[in-house]
């Protein structure tokens, strides 16, 4: 399989993860403002899942643009990723219709650390073939993400642990502490480098 197909393969299956996330939004009833608010942490657990599985997406194709070639390996591991990926929307209903449950945080949470896990080990993977050692995107990976990428994990593990003891809802904070203060400047800085 070519890195190409695989691409629009994962845009594809990424796209509909993304849009179940609108479709399990609950509508007020009567709707009004006032039952419009009433369902403010649903819009919130929605906006902090669909923002940092765009900023994955991004990251996955800035990763993947000087790739040269991939695995079959590389297949399985993205659709690893991919399979975590797909409990996204059912992960972040369960947190939305009850925020300030452990067991609904933790399982958000889990299934986050899942995905990042699967990630890193592809792109770690894809690091090891012969073809993309000389790759830039590969370099920038190995070395320069690697302290914040530490970080984002500890943090991530920290959060899940917070939400199974003493701070129940801490796992989404902390998915949208990582992504304001790690990924998305990261991200950022990421791009203007590549300019």
């Amino acid at each position: 399989m070519t890195k190409e197909r695989l691409a629009a393969f994962t845009d594809a299956i990424l796209a509909i993860i993304m849009t179940i996330l609108v479709l399990e939004l609950k509508k007020p009833n009567p709707i009004s403002w006032e039952n419009l608010w009433q369902l403010r942490m649903n819009f919130f657990a929605y906006t902090i899942s669909f923002f940092w599985l765009g900023a994955m997406w991004v990251l996955l194709h800035r990763n993947w643009h000087d790739i040269k070639s991939i695995s079959n390996k590389t297949v399985w591991q993205s659709l690893l990723m991919l399979f975590f990926s797909s409990f996204f929307p059912y992960a972040t209903n369960l947190v939305a219709s009850d925020f300030n449950n452990s067991a609904a945080q933790s399982f958000y949470g889990s299934i986050v650390i899942a995905i990042s896990c699967s990630n890193l080990w592809m792109q770690s993977d894809l690091s090891h073939i012969k073809e993309n050692q000389k790759a830039e995107a590969i370099q920038t990976f190995s070395v320069k993400k690697s302290r914040w990428l530490k970080l984002d994990m500890f943090l991530k593990t920290l959060g899940l642990f917070l939400s199974l003891t003493i701070w129940l809802s801490a796992m989404m904070y902390t998915v949208l502490f990582v992504s304001l203060a790690i990924v998305f400047p990261n991200s950022i800085t990421e791009e203007k480098k590549a300019k």
